[in-house]
């Protein structure tokens, strides 16, 4: 054999070694990774040849499959499509699958290990494969009554029972309806899609859990816990009552909303009174005398600066390190690079409510077979001690004063002692500020509580947290009550 020859054996040697090397990686290696991958083509028409389960809120289904007369056995549809988006998410022939569609994918398509033994009896006795179901936690009346409060504009509501972390509500506005997604015209889906995500509103756009905005005076609970934590602070300690702070290292002052003293009627103010006021000027001297280590290290206590798995997963609320001292003062208040999501600052309310103790937020209640038979539910779960028990009671109290004779009076509920927290987040250029709200109720037994954000203030020409985000809050709180 001449070298030409030789030359030309070998490589298709090689290529042939290459080859077989490739396919035992596809089959070992990344088997599963593959089997799994909801954007797989071949595991997509695999799984619409069997009944996908359901996804339900109380029992009823808002995600479940269809059959169709097409080479497609089933299609999904979203009864109640925008409602309950930003939690179902979408399932999708070109486009995969989003939200719980995609974290309980193999539950909800039937290729789960748990589903193994069913899957055998099935093939065994001819019967259909099916999927399993995934029950959720949301309560149906919180999560029409959030839907209803933000009536389309930009913004999300996020509701939580403190004593075990189960999300009651998760809205977004503006939402979409994922039925469009699932439909079987690959054109029609693709046009949809497009559209969707050209939309300068963002429909498809999980704002309570990937969405960071400054939470503004709403994190002031977050420095007034830092203080009462520190020992040095208790509710009736004086504080800062000048109309605004000359920050040190700068020109710049930090002014109060109303560019006036924080108590109107004496020469001190209390810490109580600075909350109860949301003093801006009080707070950033707080934040000062604390320390942005201590505010920083408060804040993840609560949460901050980790991602949550509910189990779709949110994006990190970030508070800053190394910040100077007109940073700091800024930071207290809930400015400068400070940014939660709606999710976070109902964990922080949460946490106060249950008495310092936060509990890992959860989407999920239970998930079962297709035989009914329960397969896992989802056992409460500690997080971290935020503060004390004596901080969050002092704390809550606080709040209290908010809601019956501050900024907060429109979360009052007849009958129902409300602790709650106004918000307005300062933007740059000439866009209006966010309006937030964050609250629980009863503060003698919490059930439930609640973040309202608004993105540029909802379009509203006066911008209040109280005006436009605690209304809101209050009628996802009268639905978990059941008032």
């Amino acid at each position: 054999m001449n070298a030409p020859l030789r030359r030309l054996a070998l490589a298709v040697m090689v290529l042939f070694g290459l080859l077989l090397l490739n396919v035992n990686y596809l089959q070992v290696v990344r088997a599963n990774s593959l089997r799994n991958d909801p954007t797989n083509p071949r595991v997509i028409f695999e799984e619409y040849s069997r009944q996908r389960g359901p996804i339900l809120v109380g029992g009823r289904p808002v995600a479940n499959s269809v059959a169709t007369k097409d080479r497609l056995k089933y299609k999904r549809v979203y009864p109640l499509g925008p409602l309950y988006a930003p939690a179902t998410g979408f399932y999708s022939l070109i486009y995969g699958a989003s939200g719980i569609e995609s974290a309980e994918n193999s539950i909800l398509a039937g290729t789960d290990d748990s589903l193994f033994v069913r899957r055998v009896i099935d093939q065994l006795t001819g019967e259909q494969v099916r999927g399993g179901s995934v029950q959720l936690t949301l309560n149906a009346r919180a999560q029409k009554a959030a839907y209803d409060g933000l009536h389309g504009r930009r913004g999300a509501v996020v509701a939580i029972d403190p004593s075990t972390g189960a999300i009651l509500a998760l809205v977004t506005s503006p939402s979409y309806d994922p039925t469009l997604l699932a439909s079987h015209d690959t054109q029609a889906v693709s046009k949809a899609y497009q559209q969707l995500n050209k939309d300068p509103n963002k429909p498809m756009l999980n704002r309570a859990l990937r969405q960071t905005y400054a939470p503004g005076s709403t994190f002031k609970l977050v420095t007034a816990a830092a203080a009462l934590e520190s020992g040095r602070f208790q509710r009736d300690t004086p504080v800062f009552n000048g109309p605004k702070l000359d920050l040190p290292q700068t020109t710049v002052s930090l002014p109060n909303f109303d560019n006036r003293p924080c108590n109107l009627f004496g020469k001190t103010a209390t810490l109580e009174d600075a909350l109860r006021r949301s003093c801006n000027a009080a707070f950033g001297k707080v934040g000062l005398d604390l320390g942005a280590v201590a505010l920083r290290r408060q804040a993840e206590k609560f949460g901050m600066n980790a991602v949550v798995d509910t189990p779709i997963p949110s994006v990190r609320s970030r508070f800053p390190a190394n910040l100077d001292q007109p940073q700091t003062a800024q930071s207290a208040i809930g400015q400068f690079d400070v940014r939660a999501t709606p999710l976070q600052m109902a964990m922080v309310v949460a946490a106060i409510a249950n008495r310092g103790v936060l509990m890992k937020p959860f989407l999920v209640q239970e998930v079962r077979g297709p035989d009914l038979s329960v397969l896992s539910r989802t056992r409460p779960r500690e997080l971290s001690t935020a503060i004390s028990p004596r901080t969050a009671d002092t704390l809550g109290q606080m709040m209290v004063t908010v809601v019956e004779k501050g900024t907060g009076t429109n979360a009052q509920i007849s009958g129902i002692q409300v602790a709650g927290k106004t918000g307005t987040a300062q933007q740059g250029g000439n866009r209006k500020p966010h309006a937030w709200f964050v609250s629980f109720a009863p503060v003698n037994d919490p059930k439930v509580a609640v973040a309202v954000v608004l993105e540029d203030g909802g379009g509203a020409a006066e911008v209040s947290g109280n005006k436009l985000a605690a209304p809101i809050a209050k009628a996802v709180m009268l639905a978990v009550l059941g008032r």
